[in-house]
């Protein structure tokens, strides 16, 4: 899920804690097990592989293309889950290393929705073209955990992963879980602020974590699908509230390649949000 994962129970029991602990944990391995670029043998290996021919997928894997197909619509094209091909030429380590424009324009070809054939439930794909789930999956499987608790446990439950974060509802006494958004000098290890999250989720984007510097530049690992290159002007991290995390992290991830626009963007959309970017002249 990419970084620590937790399950906060308000609960006297420890039986109970421990069966939505389980409850939790089943739903994230199996979002895993299902949707990770990086094991051989599942829907999205089967998809990747395919070399041009027709892959059938079950109703849950269609619904989530249906989701994708409709946020790179809405985006004019800012979203795609073909741009994961791009990782090839990028690695977001902290380090100064920039690809060449010309391996980046290598792969350009083999990105881009518009290129796929998807009549639900058939996905087809141009030889060398890629999806990746990357964009979507860590907040779906947030929805489902927080899910899946629920139908164990009344009581109230928040789902944590890697930053990524849904309540089943608000604590005794109707008081809000207290959640920290993490400044972008996460080394100081102070929350940049405190959100009072009664129901629904948070979901964070950024380049805390993952960046490169190039020119005295810091640039950020989400990448504009259209070039290939990171995008410019984009905040350091935003963060989200929606009344799920997959909304969320769509929403922070938008907002993020529409770079200097972020702030209005989400601003249009109606959300709570909260934008860090560096110090002007930094």
């Amino acid at each position: 899920m990419g970084g620590p994962c937790e399950v906060l129970v308000e609960t006297e029991h420890e039986h109970e804690a421990r069966q939505v602990a389980e409850a939790v944990c089943a739903a994230a391995a199996r979002i895993e097990s299902k949707y990770s670029r990086y094991l051989p043998d599942n829907i999205v290996a089967r998809i990747n592989s395919g070399m041009g021919a027709p892959t059938t997928v079950d109703d849950e894997t269609a619904n989530l293309l249906d989701f994708a197909a409709q946020v790179h619509q809405l985006s004019e094209g800012l979203f795609d889950i073909t741009s994961g091909v791009l990782r090839r030429a990028w690695t977001f380590d902290g380090s100064g290393r920039v690809p060449r424009p010309e391996d980046i324009a290598a792969l350009l070809p083999m990105v881009g929705w518009s290129k796929a054939r998807w009549v639900r439930p058939t996905l087809t794909l141009l030889p060398g073209m890629q999806i990746d789930f990357g964009g979507i999956a860590k907040e779906y499987a947030v929805d489902q955990a927080a899910q899946a608790a629920a139908s164990v446990s009344a009581s109230a439950v928040l789902v944590n992963f890697g930053g990524d974060l849904a309540v089943t509802r608000a604590r005794h006494g109707d008081q809000a879980w207290r959640v920290g958004i993490e400044g972008i000098d996460a080394h100081e290890g102070a929350a940049a602020r405190l959100v009072d999250l009664s129901a629904g989720a948070l979901a964070t984007s950024g380049d805390t974590y993952r960046y490169i510097k190039s020119g005295g530049h810091r640039l950020p690992h989400i990448l504009d699908p259209r070039s290939g290159w990171p995008v410019s002007d984009a905040p350091r991290t935003v963060t989200v509230a929606a009344p799920s995390c997959t909304q969320a992290g769509t929403l922070s991830t938008l907002a993020m390649l529409k770079g200097a626009g972020a702030e209005a963007f989400l601003e249009s959309e109606g959300v709570r949000f909260w934008i860090q970017r560096d110090p002007a002249g930094s």
